[in-house]
């Protein structure tokens, strides 16, 4: 008897293990594709959206603004995808977000953005997977990741022709808030948006200002594996390198840089102290440039009015082409 009861309850455990590791697998029951070809079904989708959905953009130009507000969950993203033939369009480089993302756990595929002051705004939008997608002709930055948003990723995607409108803000991708800007957004505290991640992406040409602007209070990001053109910097607004790194403990790594002797050009990548404390600590590996202009690849300025920058590192394995001062104004780390 003790036998029989001992088989059943390993019966029984074995069944109550194989449902749950179908269930671990199997997705949410609340699943979801919707597809939608216009911009009065897509802002019906967002405004619906629940985690697990999958909303899919037919080819087609979604004329107007939008807002993604409801966030999907850790084990449930939400999916927005489309191909390059599925156009968000604002119609009007002088004003507005084509897509402003307020919500977390989304994952944004493959679709473009164009024709805003902005193109793509996240504030207060955590572990966001950004993907494959088309930034272009944007009044100002071509991506922004403000007001605390961290933990995000964009990756293998495309940004150019930003700052049609004005030069100086054309960033293709920007992080963070001046410290100017930090009692308009952040109620004066540092616009901590950190350990976000920047993988594999192509910025230029025709990007106004930085390809990527790091701004104060924001820590701990990884930018690696991109492809950086100046053809088109604008020099506006201290616009002069492909980088402006004013946070800390960011990790350069693996990225490319050409310049295909823009006039405007200076240095490869800076490293700048904004606002007293930050700007320090950042590393640099393995980046090639090509830097064609007067100044270095990696210019580290160690002292300014705002304070001194400490901690930066710069590793031996960095390497540049036609740069007038050479790698970098701070020694050379070896790789141990």
């Amino acid at each position: 008897m003790k036998g029989s009861i001992a088989a059943l309850l390993i019966i029984l455990c074995t069944a109550c293990s194989a449902k749950n590791k179908m269930a671990a697998v199997l997705p949410s029951e609340n699943v979801r594709v919707i597809t939608v070809a216009t911009a009065a079904e897509l802002k019906a989708a967002l405004s619906a959206a629940k985690p697990g959905d999958s909303i899919v953009l037919k080819d087609a130009v979604y004329s107007g603004k939008f807002v993604i507000e409801n966030p999907g969950s850790e084990k449930n993203p939400i999916v927005l995808t489309g191909s390059r033939n599925a156009v968000l369009d604002a119609g009007d480089i002088t004003t507005g977000y084509v897509l402003q993302l307020k919500a977390s756990y989304w994952h944004l595929r493959g679709f473009t953005l164009k024709n805003g002051l902005k193109g793509l705004m996240t504030d207060g939008a955590d572990n966001n997977i950004i993907d494959g997608i088309l930034v272009t002709q944007t009044g100002e930055e071509g991506v922004h990741f403000r007001t605390f948003s961290s933990h995000n990723i964009i990756q293998n995607s495309t940004i150019n022709n930003t700052g049609l409108n004005r030069p100086g803000y054309g960033e293709g991708i920007y992080i963070g808030s001046a410290k100017n800007n930090w009692e308009k957004y952040t109620a004066g505290k540092p616009d901590h948006c950190d350990d976000n991640k920047v993988l594999n992406n192509t910025i230029g040409p025709n990007v106004t200002a930085e390809c990527i602007d790091v701004k104060e209070g924001t820590t701990g990001g990884l930018i690696d594996g991109n492809t950086f053109n100046a053809a088109g910097i604008s020099g506006e607004n201290s616009a002069d390198s492909w980088m402006d790194i004013k946070g800390n403990n960011y990790r350069i790594e693996n990225n490319k840089g050409i310049n295909p002797s823009a006039p405007n050009f200076l240095d490869g990548y800076q490293v700048n102290c904004a606002y007293a404390g930050w700007g320090n600590n950042n590393v640099f590996k393995n980046n090639i440039s090509e830097v064609n202009a007067p100044g270095y690849a990696i210019n580290v300025r160690l002292k300014s009015s705002n304070g001194e920058v400490t901690g930066t590192v710069v590793y031996a394995d960095n390497t540049a082409q036609h740069a007038g001062k050479g790698v970098s104004n701070i020694p050379l780390t070896q790789i141990k």
